[in-house]
This record gives structure tokens, C-alpha cells and sequence, in this order.
């Protein structure tokens, strides 16, 4: 969230007022307390100023006190600047072709009915406009006026070639339309091909389809390859590099000259080792361990420095920052970087030397922090350890290593009590994994486990990643700002906070939503409770959902869910953007001041984020899309499960055995359902009948339908499984209520 700074330090109360007034209007459905506004005001003014000016604004009508002592801006305020209002964000287009724009400084998404959606899609990047009296609605309605930027240009599509034209009919949901394609440029592709289309040219009219050319035709060895390719592909990534980002990365070699030794920390003379999961190719990050003359101990963290191998504006950095991240489906990996970086010249293999950017800690007999440095490295791994492994050497209490190991387990502990202790938030969800054949079906499902090996690198990549961003926040004190990219996470949704919080009291659980660190506390102790209580799961999914989504920003407002003021992303520059600039800023401000342009940085901020959120999506897709398929081979089973979410046409049940999940229609249930405030639980029309989140119960494999990624459940009790209630039932139950 974005502070208004000002240059006199201390304002006039005219002029806080109409700072306040401008924080509260960009954000109309935050409420704020006194001092959350006195800190986003960022000047000299005492709490009793601003107090003052809050007064000041309730008497005047332009806010309006709420409880726990907050404020928010008056509706009729909303009014006064709606008509000019416009906004820049990304679109969440449905199922029924209507949208969602998603803006940063917006708490809530702007809705656009079907017709006013125009030729947007899934992703855009658009301007919309609010409607006339937007804000006065119970949500925001506007259009989309402009398409800013394609967040897809290429679509997998079945070709189908007529007399006199030839059309490609989009795999895609985004794309339900069809691709009009001239005859030459179809290349050698055949009527009934798979293949990949790119958009060159968009209606500039309804009902006028978009014009393509075909760019290849989709090769896979099986059904399930080309499902997973065709995820990549409708979510905006290449399975290919351009011939020019392989052109340069083919003359690279992993030769380092003693020219460049010499600018750098050696370290290949202290003992490091990787921690990485059993498949991975790619090695971010390692870990040195020293013990110093006087008892101290020097812990590095050592991150890939791709950026010695990847120059600023050239192909190869263009088309990394166009992909922003690497992508990792069920089976596969879509890397941001070409194989012969990611997996070589740029990963911190054992036994070979490989450039790093370090950060640096001494640590005192007690695990406190005494020093910290941070600089360009050459570094030798000494063992390369997968997770399971690793935790084997902790379990038995000997093996190779050991002793460096449970030292840098004790740290990670030690700064993991700090880190809760000083507001993280504990969200232990479940992650599931598959075992797939040869031919990538899937042939059993599974939790992943996070043991103390996954903690402990987690938390020296947290306090590294904190500290470099503090390290830039400290060297911009009292001077003029250092543009810089965080990870910025706000706070969680108000309004579903208190429908949270009322859900969890029915469940037995008191959660306390007075205040940030009460929160805080609140989602801590739910965690430890849903470790013995495994139905209380459910409740820290729920919990996750009130939460908003950590995205990257050069406007620094702290990440809530880690408790840190500052935090950033530098620890895995071969599959993050974000990280690559992140080195490239912080190099060049070790020594000396270098200010980036802000704006520039901003907009590549929001770039990444965008990408990010695509990445998240393929990856569900390919996880949903395993399901269905293993699911396949059950139609007609029964299963307990337990219900994870309820919407408007039913509601959705994950088994327990398998944490595969589908749906239960309303109709099933032969009868209609209201859906009650904050999606919680359905009711029947006529029975009065209840579902809600969290309920245990026994469902039928109704129907599995692989193209359309849809498992349908029946509830065992359910009308359709026991006879359809008749609609003179129907009528008779609801005279008698009458």
C-alpha cells in the first residue's frame, strides 16, 4: 500500500486532512485505525493531529467512524469522483464469459457483464472504466475501454480445413471462439491437426472471429502429453526458446577465468552443501558452514549469480523476463531459462566451482546475528543432499556431515522462533504429489511431507531474502528512496475475515479479529490445533483464502503473513525474474547508490506478478487434470470425504483417501439450495436440509469426464441414488410450511 511522503515533515491540519481523505478514497472499502493512517501519511504529525483531522472529516461527512475504533471513507464521497474514475489491471474472465478486472489498489475486483467485456481474455492486461455511480453499488461494475496487452497470443486448437477457408476451433475455455487462418498460412499442417495458433489479428467488431496463423503442429507422445503441453501453451508460455536466445547462450561455457576469481569472496575452501528435492536439476541455492578462531559461525547462503551469464537487454534476458518464471506441472518443468543455464553453467552442482551471490552471517554462541555481508563469490559444493536424505543423517544422529548439519538446524530453529515470535503466520496446507507410469499416468496420489530439512532451508532463504531488503531500506534512510522490487503481502479481507471468524466459532474455535497481532495469534494457534484435530483442517484452507495475494511491488507496505517489514525475493534467480533484479539492484548498490526509474521498475513489477499468477493457474490445471484422470478408473466406488467449498450450482468434496475432489450438484439433491452469506453452507428450499464447510460424509463416483477436468459425486442419501423425490412431494412440504 502505497504511503504519501511529504517534503515538510509535519503538515497543516488542511493539508493532513486532504492527505487522509486521498489514502481513504484510494482504498473505499479499507477501514483504517489512527495509527495505521498516521503511518501510510508518513510525516511529523503526532497521533493527536491526526485524531484531529479525522474529527474534522466525520463532522465534514467525507468519513465515517466504524468499530474497533477505525474509519473509512462515506459512500457519498464515492460519488463525487466516479464518473472520471478509471483503473489499469489484469482480467479473471468466468465460466459464463463475464470478468473480473483485479487492480492493486483496489481491495475488491471490478466486475464487467459479458457484454461489456469486448475481446479481453483471460490475463489481459486492460483498462477499465467504472460504471456511472459505481461505487455506490454493492459492487464495482465497469467496461474494459482498452486492451493494454495480450497476456496470450498462442493457442492450441484443432484445425479444420473447407473449401474456402480454414478455421481452428481454441482447446482453450479463455479462447471460445474460433480462428479464422488464410490458406497460406496454414505452413504443412492437415485438416484434423492439433496445432498451435498465434493470434495476428484481433475484431475490432463483434462477432467477428480473430484472424491466425499456424505456428506449428502440436507433436505428443500420448493424450496426457498433449493436455499438459496444451496447458503451457493457453497459459501464455513457450515450450521453446527463439533462435537467438540459443544462439547466445551456445557460445557460454562454465570456464572462470582467474581475472574473474579475483573480483570475488573465495569460499571454495569452506565446507557447502545443496538441500534440494530428490528430481531437482536445478540448484538455486547452497549452504557453507565455518567455525571461526573465536567460537563464532559463518554461515553462507550462496544463490546462483545468473546474472553474469545473462547481460541486461539482450534476447536471452528478454525472453527470461517475458516468462518471468519457470513453470512445474504435475510431470514436467517450462523453464525460464534455456537447459543449459538452468541446469548447468548457472546450478551450484557438487564438486565443481560455480559463480554465487552470497549473503553472509556471523552468528554468536547464542544463534544471534553479529555481522552480515553480501557480494559476488566462486564457491565449491561439497555433497549435494536430496531432503530425505539429509533428514536420515538428523534421524540417526550420525552420518556425513552431521555435525554441520544439526548446527544449521539449530539456527534454523532458533530463527524460526524469532520469526513467530515477531508475527509470522504458520499456514501448513497440504501439497499433493502423484506417482506416475513411464507414460506419465498417474498411479497413485500423495502429501508431500515437510520435515525439518525442508524447514531449515526455508528459513536461511527467508532471513537472506529479509535481510537484503533491509539492507537496501538502511542505506536509503534519510535520503532519497532507493527504487527497489519487494514482496509485498497486505492485509487479510475484512469482510471475509468476519465471516471466517464466525464459521470457526460454530466449529468450536475461537478466533479473535480485533487487531493485526490478534489475528496473527489467532491463525497460529489454529494451526497447532488442526495438527490434533485433522477436521480442523478445513479451517486453515479457509483461513488461506481470507488472505490477500503476496505480489511484487517497488512500493513497500511489509509482508503480514511473514510478519517482516521488509522482505524481497533473491534466492532463486534460475526460475524467478523478480530474483534476477533483484541481484542486479542490490549489486549495485553494495558499494555505492544506484537509483532505478521507479515507474519502469513498477510496471516490470506488475509484469512479473501477472506471470506469476499465470504460472499458478497451469500448475493447478496440470494437478486438476492427473485427478480426473486417476479418478477415472472409479466410477461407480464409493468414498468418504469432506466438503471444501460450496458454489453456486453445488458443492465441491475432497475424499480422504486420495484427495481427489469433485462435485455435488444441487440438482442431485433434488431440490434448491440458498447459498448462505459468505459461502459456508447451503440450505434446502424445501427441507431445510444443510451442507456445510467441513462436513464429513459418504459420496458415489456419478461421472468422470477427462476433456472437461469434471469428477461428479453423489451424495449417498441423494434422491437420484434413492429414487427422485416427486415434485408433488415438493409442493406438499412447501404447503405445509405455509
Amino acid at each position: 500500500m502505497k504511503k504519501y511522503k511529504n517534503k515538510t515533515h509535519k503538515l497543516s491540519s488542511k493539508k493532513l486532512q486532504k492527505v487522509i481523505k486521498k489514502i481513504l478514497l484510494k482504498y473505499p472499502n479499507k477501514q483504517f485505525n489512527p495509527k495505521q493512517i498516521q503511518k501510510r501519511v508518513d510525516s511529523e504529525n503526532n497521533i493527536d493531529s491526526i485524531l484531529y483531522a479525522l474529527e474534522s472529516l466525520v463532522t465534514q461527512g467525507v468519513i465515517v467512524p466504524k468499530d474497533n475504533y477505525k474509519f473509512q471513507a462515506s459512500p457519498h464521497t464515492f460519488v463525487e469522483t466516479s464518473d472520471s474514475i478509471s483503473y489499469e489491471g489484469y482480467v479473471d474472465k468466468t465460466r459464463s464469459g463475464a470478468g473480473f478486472v483485479l487492480v492493486d489498489e483496489l481491495e475488491d475486483d471490478i466486475y464487467i457483464p459479458q457484454k461489456y467485456m469486448g475481446s479481453a481474455m483471460n490475463g489481459d492486461r486492460v483498462k477499465v472504466a467504472l460504471f456511472d455511480g459505481g461505487r455506490r453499488r454493492r459492487k464495482k461494475e465497469g467496461r474494459i475501454v482498452k486492451i493494454l496487452e495480450r497476456a496470450t497470443k498462442q493457442f492450441v486448437a484443432r484445425l479444420r480445413i473447407l473449401r474456402e477457408v480454414a478455421v481452428a476451433f481454441p482447446e482453450s475455455d479463455a479462447l471460445p471462439v474460433e480462428i479464422a487462418i488464410k490458406k497460406e498460412d496454414l505452413l504443412d499442417a492437415k485438416d484434423g491437426d492439433m496445432v498451435i495458433i498465434e493470434i495476428v489479428k484481433w475484431p475490432n467488431k463483434p462477432n467477428r472471429p480473430p484472424v491466425g496463423k499456424v505456428r506449428s503442429v502440436l507433436l505428443a507422445k500420448n493424450e496426457s502429453d498433449r493436455e499438459m503441453q496444451s496447458i503451457l501453451i493457453n497459459n501464455g508460455f513457450s515450450l521453446t526458446f527463439p533462435d537467438e536466445v540459443m544462439e547466445q547462450v551456445m557460445p557460454i561455457t562454465d570456464q572462470i577465468s582467474q581475472e574473474e576469481i579475483a573480483k570475488r569472496r573465495d569460499f571454495r575452501d569452506t565446507l557447502t552443501l545443496t538441500i534440494d528435492p530428490h528430481d531437482a536439476k536445478d540448484f538455486d541455492d547452497a549452504l557453507s558452514y565455518k567455525k571461526l578462531d573465536n567460537g563464532d559461525l559463518e554461515i553462507g547462503i550462496h544463490i546462483a549469480d545468473v546474472t553474469h551469464f545473462m547481460e541486461a537487454d539482450t534476447p536471452l534476458d528478454e525472453e527470461a523476463y517475458n516468462r518471468s518464471t519457470s513453470v512445474y506441472l504435475v510431470d514436467r518443468v517450462c523453464p525460464m531459462l534455456p537447459e543449459k543455464l538452468s541446469n548447468n553453467l548457472c546450478s551450484l552442482r557438487p564438486r565443481v566451482d560455480r559463480l554465487a551471490f552470497s549473503a553472509v552471517f556471523v552468528f554468536d554462541k547464542n544463534f544471534n546475528i553479529k555481522k552480515r555481508w553480501f557480494g559476488k563469490t566462486v564457491i565449491h559444493s561439497n555433497k549435494r543432499f536430496a531432503y530425505e536424505d539429509a533428514q536420515k543423517v538428523l534421524d540417526a544422529g550420525k552420518g556425513p556431515f552431521f555435525t554441520e548439519l544439526n548446527t544449521l538446524n539449530k539456527i534454523a530453529k532458533h530463527l524460526r522462533k524469532r520469526r513467530f515470535k515477531e508475527g509470522s503466520i504458520s499456514f501448513e496446507t497440504d501439497e499433493v504429489k502423484f506417482k506416475l507410469d513411464p507414460d506419465g499416468k498417474p498411479i497413485d496420489i500423495y502429501l508431500k511431507t515437510r520435515k525439518d530439512t525442508h524447514l531449515l532451508v526455508e528459513d536461511f532463504m527467508l532471513l537472506a531474502n529479509r535481510e537484503v531488503a533491509e539492507f537496501i531500506n538502511i542505506k536509503s534512510k534519510n535520503k532519497k528512496e532507493i527504487p527497489f522490487v519487494y514482496r509485498i503481502h497486505d492485509l487479510p479481507d475484512n469482510d471475509k475475515l468476519v465471516d471466517f471468524a464466525r464459521f470457526a466459532g460454530s466449529m468450536g474455535v475461537k478466533f479473535d479479529i480485533q487487531t493485526p497481532k490478534s489475528i496473527v495469534a489467532s491463525f497460529n494457534k489454529l494451526s497447532e490445533l488442526a495438527e490434533k484435530r485433522p477436521e480442523l483442517k478445513i479451517l486453515v484452507i479457509m483461513g488461506v483464502r481470507t488472505m490477500a495475494k503476496a505480489i511484487y511491488s517497488t512500493d513497500n507496505i511489509g509482508h503480514y503473513g511473514l510478519g517482516f517489514e521488509y522482505y524481497t525475493h533473491f534466492t532463486s534467480p534460475i526460475r524467478r525474474y523478480a530474483d534476477v533484479l533483484v541481484h542486479r539492484l542490490l549489486a549495485q548498490n553494495i558499494k555505492q547508490v544506484h537509483r532505478a526509474d521507479k515507474k519502469h521498475l513498477e510496471l516490470q513489477c506488475r509484469h512479473i506478478s501477472n506471470q506469476e499468477r499465470k504460472a499458478v493457474d497451469a500448475e493447478r490445471q496440470s494437478v486438476r487434470y492427473k485427478q480426473v484422470e486417476y479418478m477415472q478408473q472409479f466410477v461407480g466406488h464409493r468414498f468418504e470425504g469432506l466438503i471444501r467449498g460450496i458454489g453456486e450450482r453445488g458443492f465441491y468434496v475432497e475424499l480422504i483417501t486420495n484427495f481427489c475432489d469433485g462435485m455435488v450438484s444441487f440438482e442431485s439433491l433434488g431440490e434448491p439450495f440458498y447459498i448462505e452469506r459468505g459461502r459456508m453452507q447451503a440450505r434446502g428450499k424445501f427441507t431445510g436440509r444443510k451442507f456445510k464447510m467441513g462436513d464429513h460424509l459418504k459420496v458415489l463416483v456419478a461421472a468422470v469426464n477427462l476433456d472437461k477436468r469434471q469428477v461428479e459425486f453423489q451424495v449417498e442419501d441423494s434422491p437420484k441414488l434413492n429414487g427422485t423425490r416427486s415434485r408433488s412431494k415438493h409442493k406438499k412440504t412447501k404447503r405445509r410450511r405455509k
